[in-house]
């Protein structure tokens, strides 16, 4: 997907997340975010899109201004939907005003910039619809190519070098010496290995035997890697290796749980 496609899915995904959260009880526990309501889960959605359409729009190297930016959703639920379409909407416009080399402030360390922040919101989105689903009774269906999107931003942003840097319990938990696990898409093109070395994760795009292997339905496959639904509940992924392995990792996958 490039980055017109991201952001177009961003819209669309954004759309649904408001049709199901408008109107509904703001005091609603999020199951997948325990210390969440529905309010804080709508709050961040829209908070982060608006903070990102601040940063790509204005072209900022530095984030300190869009992070100070930050305006709270509103309280009344029945806003909800305007509030999120319309934060969607502005997000998608400041892309359209750059270009994918236009410098902008990233978190990951690798200077990506406008083609990091349109993945990531796709990402961020498709990951927190899931917990509205939970939180909501709804069902969750993300179709085989969008989600092998959404893994692959999620495994490599946890993987990136400037999340290692700025997360020292992560890096704690996650040097290793060589230990490997192997994701795999069975419905969409998708494979990941992640390596674990003393300073780093390693991620590649390959299919190789690893420690542990999981491989299964694309959407199946990121509600387990981001910790919004329980291996255990996961009935169509098959598990290869060493579970242990696989839970310490998916133990430690604790990115946007907490607000």
């Amino acid at each position: 997907m490039d980055t017109s496609a991201y952001l177009s899915a961003v819209v669309e995904q954004t759309n649904t997340f408001a049709d199901w959260v408008h109107g509904r009880d703001a005091a609603a526990r999020v199951p997948t975010c325990p210390k969440w309501t529905l309010a804080d889960l709508v709050d961040h959605v829209a908070a982060t899109q608006r903070m990102v359409a601040m940063l790509v729009g204005e072209r900022m190297t530095e984030p300190s201004r869009a992070f100070a930016g930050y305006v709270p959703a509103p309280t009344d639920s029945d806003q909800w939907r305007a509030w999120l379409t319309e934060g969607a909407a502005e997000a998608k416009q400041a892309f359209e005003s750059v270009a994918d080399d236009t410098p902008v402030w990233d978190p990951s360390g690798a200077a990506a910039g406008v083609p990091f922040w349109s993945r990531r919101l796709f990402g961020e989105v498709c990951v927190h619809r899931a917990d509205a689903a939970a939180a909501l009774g709804m069902r969750y269906e993300l179709a085989p190519e969008p989600a092998v999107a959404a893994i692959e931003d999620w495994l490599d942003t946890m993987t990136s070098r400037g999340y290692w840097e700025n997360k020292p319990d992560f890096a704690d938990a996650m040097r290793g010496t060589g230990q490997t696990l192997h994701f795999h898409a069975t419905d969409a093109p998708g494979e990941w290995l992640a390596r674990r070395e003393p300073d780093m994760v390693v991620l590649e795009r390959t299919h190789t035997k690893a420690d542990v292997a999981v491989r299964g339905p694309a959407a199946e496959l990121l509600l387990v890697l981001s910790r919004r639904r329980p291996l255990e509940a996961a009935s169509t992924l098959e598990l290869h290796g060493d579970r242990a392995l696989l839970d310490h990792w998916v133990g430690h996958m604790d990115w946007v749980t907490d607000p």
